[in-house]
């Protein structure tokens, strides 16, 4: 038999954004603390800005893991260009960093791979293995190359995969890639009952497919059928048809949700921006009285939509968390809020440009959540109880959406044609008020014990990662037989 007790040894490659980096880091010390080698390599750029958020008593110098090998875990840190200069504005100019990830990233990647692995070779505990997010287009390329394992990892929820995954079956039915998509619903795409055109995420939408993120998804989505195995950061019992669909073409493994230990802050620094604390101004707030709003690291919302959801969120008279990066709307409007909102509504709310998103949802003084449904946030916000009013603006977002709306029951749309202030005042008071919200927490209450349930050691996310882990081994083994010989 091979030998199925190498100890792995995987060079981890996460996304360059701020959602992916996040569950990378917990899932590469969540391996570490599990036997693995891990190499980890963070772009130049991402390392850059997480190092320029810090302030200056939290020094991380060159290694994001310096931490967490005090604790005795096996974590090697490296960066690698994205091909783009580090003062690059890259939320502007998000396009071109698409590009240089598609045409230019691969090359920077497979060079440090490979000094990796040379670095590796007369250690106890050789390359074996890669992990590599799922949108990277490159990656079965590259491991069959130098005769790596090759794991995919996912952080998105099992549907929105599933749906990138057939997107030769919405082309064949007419409902993607079209001038003029079919608008019926969607009923053949396997393990997912129904689903809506608008509920898909936003690229399946569009009827021009020629941009280079539809580039990126079609060869990302072709280079996926080669891994060996896919991870992904979801729970068994909340996708279970999605995801044994989904087992039927490969090994796909539910591991999620992808936590710091414990669920608080982590002793690794992932924020790309300086974190304001509002836990003094929190702790003046009676329990339950505090919506939080966050649009998300990454898309940008409609300057028209921003205002009118200020203005209902001044008419609703709740206290409020509201976190607003400078380039919300864009770089060039710093302050896109109604004239007069801050002195209206200074007693109740404060406007930060960043926050330990963890920290405040498991404040006991919030209790509701205006989002852009990020899958991070949905998962924080389901283990945190907090229901959410939803928002979405790019990408899975839509799809997340559907997820908590009308699959799970722990949230309200606000907007879904367009958005009024008078529409945004309605649902927030309906959403934090203890009589008419009570249908929301309840129903929340129950889907965050499916979370914790498949996070205990016997539940179904670490059974998952055991068998994955094992198999992995298995192969790593068969593989290293096969050399030997």
């Amino acid at each position: 038999m091979a030998n199925s007790n190498q100890k792995p040894h995987a060079i981890f490659i996460p996304y360059p954004l701020q959602g992916h980096v996040i569950p990378s880091v917990h899932l590469a010390i969540k391996l570490a603390s599990k036997g693995f080698t891990i190499s980890f390599i963070n772009t130049q750029f991402i390392h850059h800005q997480i190092l320029k958020s810090q302030s200056k008593t939290n020094t991380i110098a060159d290694d994001i893991f310096v931490e967490s090998r005090k604790l005795g875990l096996d974590i090697n840190y490296y960066t690698v260009s994205d091909g783009l200069p580090i003062d690059f504005d890259r939320s502007i100019n998000h396009d071109q960093l698409m590009a240089s990830l598609l045409h230019v990233f691969s090359a920077h990647v497979e060079d440090i791979v490979r000094k990796i692995i040379i670095k590796s070779s007369s250690t106890a505990s050789p390359v074996n293995c890669m992990i590599a997010d799922t949108f990277f287009v490159w990656p079965s390329m590259i491991s069959k190359k130098l005769g790596l394992s090759y794991v995919s990892f996912w952080t998105e929820p099992a549907l929105v995969y599933s749906l990138y995954y057939h997107m030769d079956l919405l082309r064949k039915h007419g409902h993607f890639a079209s001038s003029d998509n079919r608008e019926d619903t969607i009923t053949y795409i396997p393990g997912v009952p129904a689903i809506e055109p608008v509920d898909m995420m936003s690229y399946l939408q569009d009827t021009d497919t020629s941009t280079i993120v539809h580039e990126i998804i079609f060869k990302a989505f072709d280079d996926v059928r080669g891994a060996d195995f896919v991870i992904c950061n979801t729970v068994q019992e909340l996708e279970p048809e999605t995801i044994s669909a989904l087992q039927v073409k490969k090994p796909f493994f539910a591991i999620g949700p992808i936590f710091p230990s414990g669920f608080t802050k982590t002793s690794v620094a992932t924020s790309l921006w300086p974190e304001s604390d509002c836990t003094q101004w929190l702790d003046t707030k009676p329990k339950g009285s505090v919506l939080y709003i966050s649009f998300g690291s990454y898309a940008h919302i409609n300057k028209n939509d921003l205002i009118e959801i200020a203005h209902g969120l001044l008419q609703s008279k709740v206290n409020f968390v509201f976190v607003l990066r400078p380039d919300v709307v864009s770089v060039d409007d710093p302050n896109p809020l109604p004239e007069g909102f801050s002195e209206e509504s200074k007693d109740r709310g404060i406007l930060i440009q960043w926050c330990c998103q963890i920290q405040v949802l498991s404040h006991p003084a919030v209790s509701g959540f205006l989002t852009h449904c990020g899958w991070n946030s949905i998962l924080e916000s389901i283990w945190c109880s907090v229901p959410m009013l939803c928002f979405p603006l790019l990408t899975d977002q839509f799809t997340n959406r559907k997820l908590v709306v009308d699959d799970w029951k722990i949230g309200l749309n606000i907007g879904r044609k367009q958005i009024t202030r008078k529409d945004v005042s309605e649902k927030i008071i309906r959403l934090m008020d203890e009589k008419s919200g009570h249908e929301f927490r309840k129903e929340i209450v129950e889907v965050k014990k499916a979370l914790e349930n498949a996070s205990k050691n016997d539940g179904s996310s670490e059974k998952n990662l055991s068998q994955f882990v094992k198999e992995l081994k298995v192969l790593i083994g068969n593989k290293s037989k096969k050399r030997d010989h």
